[in-house]
């Protein structure tokens, strides 16, 4: 080996593994915080089909201030 693969070699992570969100694997660097880009546009499509959109709940305060206007 050079000492340039060895330096290589020696490299940290710049962030740490987690499990993959969707599956539960370790996360991969290129598609991070997932595994694969499977994972990735799993992940993609819940949220743009609106698969991730939090209900909405009026308050009574809405509903006064409508009335008034």
């Amino acid at each position: 080996m050079t000492d340039e693969n060895k330096s290589a070699a020696n490299v940290t992570p710049l962030r740490s593994t987690r499990p993959c969100p969707e599956c539960k694997r370790p996360s991969q660097r290129e598609h991070y915080p997932f595994c694969s880009s499977r994972c990735r546009n799993v992940d993609l499509n819940r949220w743009l089909s609106g698969a991730y959109v939090l209900p909405a709940v009026e308050s009574a305060d809405d509903s006064e201030t409508d009335l008034e206007d």
